[in-house]
């Protein structure tokens, strides 16, 4: 009989979750908006019952191999403890998979998303040609992923990866690790919008070097004066139709992502870096001054052999890889 795995992978503002077969496709999807889950508890309530209507219509598939779950920040892995998240307020010290585990009645694996979004990258994407790669993903948060000879690399403390809190900028925005000019405050889909309310003015207690003084009329502030909700989804939008300004936040993302990228190469010299996420959709957008960056700051990038690519996923690569932490297990 064949298998199947369920993966979840808990964002800062979505909960995903799909059913997946051994050779790495899914078979069924669910997507839900978390905005109107009041508190942890309703969040957890959200995502069990997700596995749950996925257990059931999949019952004709085969066995279940297990359950994976990505969730965004510092995980003990031992104890599944969730121990801080800075975009989960409230989940500090939480127990995640016991809380997982007592409502399901079976086990379930726990790590980090960017973690699982790297080993998917790696089962199924842009790193299935490699051994060891680096992945920063582009959310809510910025996160970050790496595998060494073909396993996810933890560190000490099971914290390796928290790519997103590199210091790339001298500014005063006060990330949500507590630390100023991190990676998140700059090249993050929060940090778009940001960066935008500050261009036009309408946040003025927030200083952006990358934008700051951007004072010329543009679609986007017609856009956002006329009701139009402010995203990252509509910059991007308006940037692919040649809007300066939305133009112009999307290359200050790739400068600071090219500060950040430049020091991981020095640093590890890993074949393959990898940017995934939501904000990755603008790749054409960000990638030029990205690369620019890169190749003024590494001379081992300016050597020629190390690729930054854009995921091959699609959004898929952290569900991927919560389905492959369960088929391991």
């Amino acid at each position: 009989m064949s298998r199947f795995a369920i993966g979840v992978d808990l964002g800062g503002t979505n909960l995903r979750a799909a059913a997946v077969d051994s050779d790495g496709r899914i078979l069924e999807k669910h997507v839900s908006p978390l905005r109107n889950c009041d508190g942890r508890d309703a969040v957890i309530d959200a995502l069990c019952s997700a596995v749950k209507q996925l257990l059931s219509s999949q019952q004709t598939a085969g066995d279940c191999a297990g359950v994976g779950v990505g969730v965004p920040g510092i995980i003990y892995l031992e104890t599944g403890l969730l121990r801080h998240s800075p975009n989960l307020p409230g989940w500090e010290n939480f127990p995640v998979r016991d809380a997982i585990e007592q409502s399901l009645g079976i086990p379930v694996r726990l790590d980090n998303d960017a973690n699982l979004a790297v080993l998917g990258e790696h089962w199924r994407g842009a790193g299935a040609d490699v051994d060891s790669l680096c992945m920063i993903t582009l959310g809510t948060g910025v996160g970050g992923g790496l595998i060494f000879n073909g396993t996810i690399w933890h560190g000490f403390l099971g914290m390796a990866g928290e790519l997103g809190h590199i210091h790339v900028a001298e500014n005063n925005v006060t990330c949500g690790c507590g630390s100023t000019g991190c990676l998140e405050t700059e090249a993050s889909a929060t940090a778009i919008v940001r960066n935008v309310r500050r261009a036009i003015g309408q946040d003025s207690a927030v200083d952006s070097s990358s934008v700051a003084g951007h004072a010329r009329a543009t679609s986007l502030r017609d856009a956002i004066a006329g009701g139009e909700s402010l995203s990252a989804r509509l910059v991007h939008r308006h940037a692919a139709a040649g809007d300066p300004l939305s133009m112009e936040i999307f290359q200050s993302v790739g400068r600071y992502l090219g500060i950040a990228v430049a020091g991981l190469v020095n640093v590890l010299n890993l074949p393959l870096y990898v940017i995934a996420g939501g904000v990755s959709e603008a790749w054409d957008l960000f990638s030029p001054s990205l690369l620019e960056e890169l190749e003024r700051r590494s001379y081992i990038f300016a050597e020629g052999r190390t690729r930054v690519e854009k995921t091959r996923l699609d959004g898929a690569a952290g569900l991927l890889g919560a389905a492959r932490l369960a088929f391991r297990h």
